[in-house]
């Protein structure tokens, strides 16, 4: 680790004052280093028409891997399901809310016919199921942005990580249970990324993790992978940890219209193991595979 640390991010304010809390909570001289992501240039195209997961991260890997960084900050979700060779995860402060919120209208008061503002096939799908009268309108862009075109909707989603970060969570008009809305994998949760050879980074980035954040984000993000890093259909997935070293985690897989949204919930002790099983138990027991291959015939 260099004697100030260089820290990538993506450029948006959300993103800066993730950087800057990781920057806070370390307590060590530190700089910024804004790096522009695909995601961050093409602001109308679907995020899954544009690669989907890693779309706001693999630029900002880059510039740890290349040692133009010593760290890099993210919004857990934005990450692939895997990491990339030569970094590891080296913190999780203590997470967010990892709840989504509507802004504009609660979802019983939309009428039929209302139109919804989000990018993401998640939200959709799950909508959907439960709102089948409900249309939908891609909404991209910064949470400034997304909140800037809120009237041109009955109403939007987002975050409630991100508006309580931005000090804006007076704009939430519902926010969903996870029942009605199953968070996106790491929703809520920062991950900072090191090189997985710098040890003197990993035990500064250890002083600030969270162990019981870490352990949900571990067990998320296994489920994803195990179900395909790359898989386009909407899932989502939601882990608790308690103090005695149990996690509970429940897992959502949905056809992109939301005909079809299946549920599991499990619970355990290893992090990688219980997020793996649901994940097959999900495909191999309770109809996933029926999703994944017609997506794949798509």
């Amino acid at each position: 680790m260099t004697d100030t640390l260089r820290v990538a991010t993506r450029g948006s304010e959300l993103a800066r004052l993730q950087a800057g809390r990781v920057v806070d909570l370390l307590a060590v001289p530190a700089e910024l280093v804004v790096v522009s992501t695909r995601g961050d240039r093409d602001k109308t195209s679907p995020i899954h028409a544009i690669g989907g997961a890693g779309v706001f991260a693999k630029e900002v890997q880059e510039a740890v891997l290349q040692g133009d960084a010593d760290v890099a900050v993210h919004s857990a979700k934005d990450l692939p399901a895997v990491t990339p060779y030569g970094l590891t995860i080296g913190a999780v402060p203590e997470r967010a809310d990892p709840r989504d919120v509507l802004v504009g209208s609660r979802l019983d008061d939309l009428p039929t016919g209302s139109l919804v503002g989000t990018g993401a096939v998640r939200r959709r799908a799950q909508l959907a199921s439960l709102r089948p009268d409900l249309a939908f309108g891609e909404l991209r862009g910064n949470i400034a942005t997304r909140l800037a075109q809120a009237d041109r909707f009955g109403a939007i989603v987002v975050a409630l990580a991100a508006l309580e970060r931005l000090g804006l969570t007076e704009r939430a008009t519902e926010v969903c249970s996870t029942s009605t809305l199953l968070p996106q994998v790491g929703q809520g949760a920062l991950a900072v990324e090191c090189r997985a050879d710098d040890q003197a980074t990993l035990d500064a980035l250890a002083t600030v993790d969270d162990a019981l954040s870490h352990a949900e984000l571990r067990a998320e993000r296994a489920y994803l992978a195990q179900l395909g890093g790359g898989c386009d259909l909407p899932c989502g997935a939601l882990a608790r940890a308690d103090g005695d070293g149990s996690l509970d985690l429940e897992v959502m897989l949905a056809s992109l219209d939301g005909h079809v949204v299946l549920r599991l919930r499990g619970n355990g002790d290893d992090p990688e193991a219980l997020g793996s099983d649901l994940a097959r138990r999900l495909v191999d027991h309770h109809g996933g595979n029926l999703l994944l291959e017609e997506a794949e015939a798509l």
